[in-house]
């Protein structure tokens, strides 16, 4: 820059001839250009804008993963009247997508080994989410050791099971499905084979974000299990809907006989205290059901199961957990006489011993138990991949 300074100032002194004056403004030129772009640091490259397409064609799209889809439009539950607020664990939030996930899964044969039983096998919605055998059956006629209890309401229940051997619907949901007796499938098999399955892929992506897993199976089934709820009974309709008129006579002295022999172990409004007791039932068989002993290995355990809750009850013969009594007033019958004796028998029982129940109010107590029939949801196999 200062060598083409000093030609221009030559020129104006008249020192160079017209044509210095000349080569001097091209020099100044040449030099300009050097300093934008020769001699200074380099510049962060700025992005270049897309060239317009052709009127016609499409700009072609960069290659990019597939996000994980999580569906997670909420499942909202509005328990009936009589019910209390369903907990939802915060670990499985509830979601259309989840529960309809869970429907399908309940009904499908091919949770287990030969794929003849399904969930719904044994907990028939039909059959208020029971079944009518004294046992269960599964796969190859396996008959397993106790009768299965009704689904219906078990999203409140602390512990599942008859000896309580699981906290929660989430464990609960795959201990059938590996047990030789009931389904006799492998899980890792199973999630192989749902795996298989493009829409079963497809679902657990938009629910979970993942492939089929265990734990997905699970929270699945859970989540579709929380919706089977009873509630609106005549019971709930005269205690909490204000409907004076919903119990008969015979139905309200039953229920007075209810709340002072039965209701300790039974309590409302889901008529369980989910404690475990010892009835004396099945005892005289051999081998016994060591009940909730199998589980805590404590010998003051033995024969104690978990007290039934009652809603619906009428529809769910045979009763007790060996199945062993056919109809209600027979079950009701021994119940109301203090259970059977054995050396463990439950002192709440003694106490119901006691009160002497007439054969008049053990008629009360099965009216009774009829008007906790309520309206309870009986959903229809989905169509299955």
């Amino acid at each position: 820059m200062n060598s083409a300074r000093q030609c221009l100032l030559a020129c104006r002194r008249g020192t160079w001839p017209w044509l210095m004056l000349v080569t001097a403004v091209f020099a100044i030129g040449l030099a300009m250009m050097w300093g934008m772009g020769g001699c200074s640091q380099p510049s962060t490259p700025q992005p270049t804008a897309a060239r317009p397409m052709p009127q016609g064609t499409s700009q072609p799209a960069e290659p990019q993963l597939a996000a994980p889809t999580v569906e997670s439009e909420p499942f909202t539950i509005t328990p009936p009247l009589g019910l209390p607020p369903v907990p939802i664990p915060p670990d499985n939030p509830m979601t259309k997508a989840k529960v309809e996930l869970g429907k399908m899964l309940y009904f499908d044969n091919r949770l287990s080994a030969d794929g003849t039983v399904s969930c719904a096998t044994c907990h028939d919605p039909q059959k208020a989410w029971a079944e009518d055998l004294p046992v269960s059956k599964g796969i190859r006629g396996h008959l397993g050791p106790v009768n299965s209890p009704t689904v219906i309401n078990t999203a409140y229940a602390p512990v599942l099971f008859w000896d309580g051997r699981a906290g929660s619907l989430e464990e609960q949901a795959l201990g059938p499905i590996e047990n030789p007796m009931e389904m006799g499938h492998s899980l890792d098999e199973l999630v192989k084979q749902l795996s298989e399955i493009p829409e079963y892929r497809q679902r657990f992506q938009d629910v979970f974000g993942t492939g089929v897993t265990k734990d997905g199976i699970a929270i699945a089934i859970a989540a579709f299990e929380r919706t089977i709820l009873s509630g609106n009974s005549p019971y709930d309709r005269y205690t909490k809907g204000g409907d004076k008129t919903a119990l008969t006579e015979q139905q309200i002295r039953g229920l007075r006989v209810f709340e002072e022999n039965c209701a300790v172990c039974h309590t409302p409004p889901l008529f369980s205290n989910y404690q475990f007791y010892n009835a004396g039932i099945g005892l005289d068989k051999e081998p016994s059901n060591k009940g909730r002993m199998a589980v805590t290995g404590d010998e003051a355990d033995f024969g104690k199961f978990r007290v039934p809750p009652l809603r619906e009850v009428a529809k769910t013969a045979p009763y007790f957990h060996d199945g062993s009594v056919a109809t209600l007033e027979e079950a009701v019958r021994i119940m109301a006489q203090g259970g059977i004796d054995n050396p463990g028998l439950a002192s709440a029982l003694k106490a119901v011993r006691a009160a002497q129940l007439t054969e008049e109010n053990v008629k009360e107590l099965v009216a009774f138990l009829e008007a906790l029939s309520g309206e309870y949801p009986i959903v229809e196999p989905p169509q299955l991949p």
